[in-house]
């Protein structure tokens, strides 16, 4: 291993224990940011599904630990890793994570659109722990109270707005990328993680599903559906995939997704996107969605 390389897992090492002494469990990264330790159980067919009952390193988020030689012992297990991961939703702090990103061509503007939805909703971001990405976005850290499970989202709240929660993990600041270094934001590093505001808190977790008498999904959303349909045929064509996968989360989110599938993809292909992208776009929401995965980054 190169001494630049070596001195890049030791400063992880150094980082991911620090934040594991604050309470915040976590889980060595590679610099994909993905979890440096494949699945023991990769090879298997059909999946076991393990979580980590089995003992052994290699279950993603579910290997986060804030005991030091636990840590110590993940990352001697991936010597290659540059950086860790921050599980969320995890006793003490609950972390729920407000991913803000920034769009380069300027279509997306992450930051706008929160501030909109507090004013919209009467709340404000308190000062909290904020972490800067290699591309210009922000991690916003908040908490969130321990009976409630807030799912992980891609644009459901609003486009280039991700929320890292339950079965989730943040990128730890000192973490370092094929794309660069994630820091904090200067004067936040000393800041606990703020309180999620209540009415953020309503926005992240989304309403139960609408059930009919018979225990089944309402089928009675159709006014709702055109309204997803119109927000996808309004894209503009940077945004035509952003739009559709919004739309997408929502429909599915609300238990008419697969109902509205073909009309989104009707929509979407009238845009400019092809139908195999349009169906691609929506599988992948509806995989979120059920599964409160986190989602590809």
């Amino acid at each position: 291993m190169a001494t630049t390389d070596r001195r890049t897992a030791t400063l992880a090492l150094a980082h991911a224990l620090s934040a594991a002494e604050h309470g915040l469990p976590v889980i060595p990264l590679s610099a994909t940011k993905l979890p440096a330790l494949r699945s023991p159980h990769r090879d298997e067919n059909p999946p076991s599904g393990c979580r980590g009952a089995c003992g052994r390193p290699g279950h993603g988020v579910h290997d986060a630990t804030t005991d030091p030689t636990a840590v110590r012992a993940l990352f001697a297990a991936a010597p290659w890793a540059t950086g860790y991961g921050i599980a969320c939703g995890r006793a003490p702090h609950h972390l729920v994570g407000i991913d803000l990103d920034i769009d380069a061509a300027g279509r997306t503007d992450s930051v706008a659109a929160l501030r909109q939805l507090a004013l919209q909703h009467l709340f404000t971001i308190p000062p909290t722990v904020t972490v800067l990405t290699p591309s210009g976005g922000r991690h916003l850290w908040l908490t969130g109270p321990p009976d409630v499970a807030v799912p992980n989202s891609a644009g459901r709240l609003a486009p280039g707005i991700d929320i890292r929660g339950s079965g989730g993990y943040l990128v730890g600041p000192g973490s370092v990328t094929a794309h660069g270094t994630y820091r904090l934001v200067p004067g936040t590093g000393s800041l606990p993680p703020a309180p999620c505001p209540t009415a953020l808190l309503h926005l992240l977790t989304p309403p139960t599903r609408p059930r009919n008498r018979h225990g089944h999904p309402d089928p009675g959303h159709h006014e709702q559906g055109r309204g997803l349909v119109r927000f996808v045929l309004a894209a503009d064509e940077g945004q035509r995939n952003t739009r559709l996968f919004w739309a997408a989360c929502r429909a599915y989110e609300h238990g008419f997704g697969d109902a509205l599938a073909d009309d989104l993809t009707r929509a979407a292909v009238a845009t400019g996107l092809t139908e195999h992208e349009a169906r691609a776009t929506i599988a992948s929401a509806a995989r979120l969605t059920r599964t409160r995965c986190e989602p590809p980054r």
